[in-house]
């Protein structure tokens, strides 16, 4: 009789990242040790090492997340859910996959926060809630508001505020109308809105471009529009002092700016993510 294979962590993993190597997957090592230290409800470096038995049951459902891999179906999308500083949220069909480059801008609202000694804040296009339920959290003193024009999107931000314990205030809205009860109240607004331009959509990665909600993406043909709502719409909100803490695209914090200034908010800042790329600009009140 010939001996049973002993089925490892090990080997599966490494049949995995092999398999999305060769389906053009990238960094498929990070991508098949994610998916096995979820399965296994372990840490990454814990899975990696893990020599006790796997079970059939194992290696199919990993066999059937690593197909779906292959498909270019992001982690976070197969798992339901993305890690984003201390939390665990969960996603839908209506909601960005939150990025770690969204981490810094976090951290900027934090500081500004930290100190001007802001009180409240407005978080516009809310999606999975990350950056709202994230400031809230880690400054519980601040009274934080969320926006979004989708009610899916909003109904998992309430879901994921709850999970955490925050306490946000949600409200439905096409960018900043109908947010008349905050007006002239509003210490700090911060957004991640749409930035990529329509013609280069089509050039995303197939994670973002088939798996992301295209209104959370498309910024219009230069991918400014929103900057330029958001100058537009913002004032009537604003408390005296106020500040804008806006995530950017890649290359487009000058722009940005720019359009900041002839709009009459003087520029204060930029601020990096951890790759050294300027992430996201502060403005001030007009």
């Amino acid at each position: 009789m010939v001996p049973a294979v002993r089925r490892t962590s090990g080997s599966l993993s490494s049949a995995a990242a092999e398999k999305l190597r060769q389906a053009g997957v990238p960094e498929p090592e990070a991508s098949a040790e994610v998916l096995l230290s979820e399965l296994l409800g372990m840490r990454r470096s814990e899975a990696s090492l893990y020599d006790g038995p796997l079970t059939d049951e194992h290696a199919a459902v990993y066999g059937a997340w690593i197909s779906r891999r292959g498909s270019r179906e992001p982690v976070q999308r197969i798992l339901g859910k993305a890690y984003f500083r201390n939390l665990t949220l969960n996603l839908s069909d209506s909601t960005l996959v939150p990025r770690a480059d969204t981490e810094s801008v976090v951290e900027a609202v934090l500081e500004r926060i930290d100190r001007r000694g802001f009180g409240r804040v407005l978080d516009v296009g809310t999606g999975s809630g990350a950056i709202a339920i994230s400031v809230s959290q880690e400054r519980p003193s601040c009274e934080v508001h969320a926006t979004d024009l989708s009610e899916a999107a909003l109904r998992t931000a309430r879901h994921n505020a709850d999970r955490a314990g925050a306490g946000v205030r949600f409200h439905a809205a096409d960018l900043l109308h109908g947010l008349d009860k905050l007006r002239g109240g509003v210490d700090l607004l911060v957004s991640n809105p749409p930035y990529v331009r329509t013609a280069d959509l089509v050039g995303l990665d197939p994670e973002v471009r088939a798996w992301d909600p295209a209104a959370a993406l498309d910024g219009g043909p230069d991918g400014l529009a929103f900057y330029r709502r958001i100058f537009r719409e913002a004032p009537p909100l604003l408390s005296r002092g106020a500040e804008l803490v806006l995530e950017v695209g890649d290359g487009q914090a000058a722009e940005v700016l720019g359009l900041g200034e002839a709009a009459g908010y003087p520029p204060l800042g930029t601020y990096p993510d951890l790759t050294g790329t300027t992430r996201a600009v502060l403005l001030g009140r007009p």
